[in-house]
């Protein structure tokens, strides 16, 4: 299988993870939450946090899918790079709050550190033509 295809699926696994588990906080932040990591979460109107969230999810899902159906597979790269900050903040956040450690390291930082190597590997896959000089079109006769 062609880097550029490992590239792709990994790509569109993430958007659809991504974007799953944001849709799940905005419809049913309560049942999805616990599974976060943190040990407690906002009671009353807190569920609004949770929401944000989910909408900081969908978002982020949004932006890679767009970049990868309209081809932009460098800036692809670029913002999966950017966007496993995300998930580490995820990470720190539980770890700091005490929070469940296999989660904190097991979901956050693990898809984090997928969404870095995917990063990477899609900058490999698109080296060679970042760096291609343009060549000048030929001027008519």
């Amino acid at each position: 299988m062609s880097l550029k295809k490992i590239n792709t699926v990994l790509a569109a696994a993430f958007i659809l993870f991504i974007l799953w588990f944001g849709m799940e906080f905005i419809l049913s932040p309560e049942t999805t939450a616990p599974g976060f990591g943190l040990p407690s979460w906002p009671s009353g109107d807190g569920d609004g946090f949770l929401i944000i969230k989910g909408i900081r999810d969908v978002v982020l899902a949004l932006v890679l899918g767009i970049l990868l159906v309209t081809g932009h597979r460098r800036a692809l790269g670029w913002v999966l790079l950017v966007e496993a900050l995300a998930a580490y903040g995820d990470m720190t956040n539980v770890l700091a709050h005490h929070g469940s450690v296999a989660t904190a390291l097991g979901v956050h930082g693990l898809t984090a550190t997928l969404m870095v190597v995917n990063g990477l590997l899609m900058m490999r896959e698109t080296r060679k033509v970042a760096a291609a000089p343009a060549t000048p079109a030929p001027q008519p006769a």
